[in-house]
């Protein structure tokens, strides 16, 4: 067996997930394919124009970033061009027909849920490891329901209660992520600030931060916080999701959000500076012993 066929192999338990991963499974054929271009010989421009595709198709098939998976028929003459094996080209085609199944965040509109969210949503539901940095908010992953209705009351004051409502439910149901049994790991740290920052009232701020206390105890959850008083962190002025996708020859991504867009990022170069800033500021953090003690002490003298 080659070993494309030995990863190959490790891919399949994805063809029994209960829950659809169709954003995972788009990228995880598109990596696969690039490693059988790569095995037969060709350059992506050789196979492209070998079969009558532009790059920018070729690429955008490889990269696995189309709203969409490819078309089987496109996937089949690829496979052929590379001189796939049996055993190999149906463990493709059967992740690929499970990438066309939805996710559950596909099914909110595209005002809730834009392209680039909706990559984030299904990049998250897929992630190994999920690193954060927040400077404004508790990080939507560990929002209460009553915290999130009053950033978004915040964010879009005009907006209907209905929508309120929805952008409420999404959030609090991509939180359930983390109380599955296959929940990824997740590490966040946040500026002082956000714990500060009144949202919603006193017994908002307190739930949220008892909430937060609860989650930090859970063994795949880590809190720290950047105290106001460490005056030298190297706290970059932008919120930073940064996600790794453990053992799957996908690269890591971070993810920079906008006002009505987002950077996702996936050149190693520019990832490693992303792991590396959110390292030094755990490193400048409280201990998430340490940050649970200041959770509780907040909650007591700002919020009881």
């Amino acid at each position: 067996m080659s070993a494309q066929s030995h990863r190959l192999a490790r891919l399949e338990s994805y063809l029994d997930r209960s829950e659809p991963a169709p954003t995972l499974l788009k990228m995880l054929v598109g990596v696969q394919l690039a490693g059988f271009r790569e095995d037969a010989g060709f350059s992506q421009d050789q196979a492209a124009k070998a079969l009558g595709f532009s790059g920018a198709k070729l690429s955008r098939i490889e990269s696995g970033k189309g709203r969409r998976p490819p078309a089987e028929s496109d996937v089949r003459a690829l496979l052929d061009l590379y001189g796939t094996d049996a055993y190999e080209s149906s463990v493709l085609l059967r992740l690929l027909q499970r990438a066309g199944e939805p996710g559950w965040w596909q099914r909110y509109d595209k005002r809730l849920m834009p392209e680039w969210f909706e990559r984030l949503v299904g990049l998250q539901e897929a992630a190994a490891t999920i690193r954060t940095f927040e400077i404004q908010y508790v990080p939507g992953l560990l929002q209460t329901p009553a915290y999130t209705q009053a950033v978004v009351q915040r964010g879009l004051p005009n907006a209907p209660a209905a929508e309120v409502r929805r952008r409420v439910e999404l959030r609090t149901r991509r939180a359930e992520l983390l109380l599955r049994d296959d929940a990824p790991q997740l590490w966040a740290v946040l500026d002082e600030s956000v714990l500060l920052r009144v949202l919603g009232g006193k017994d908002v701020m307190r739930e949220q931060l008892a909430h937060l206390i609860a989650m930090a105890e859970r063994p795949h959850v880590t809190v720290q916080v950047v105290p106001l008083d460490v005056t030298n962190a190297s706290a970059p002025a932008i919120p930073i999701t940064y996600l790794r996708f453990d053992g799957l020859d996908l690269p890591d991504v971070v993810y920079l959000e906008h006002i009505r867009s987002a950077n996702f990022l996936e050149d190693r170069d520019e990832t490693e500076e992303y792991r590396f800033a959110l390292d030094r500021l755990a490193d400048e953090a409280l201990k998430p012993r340490e940050t649970v003690e200041l959770l509780r002490a907040t909650m007591e003298s700002r919020y009881s």
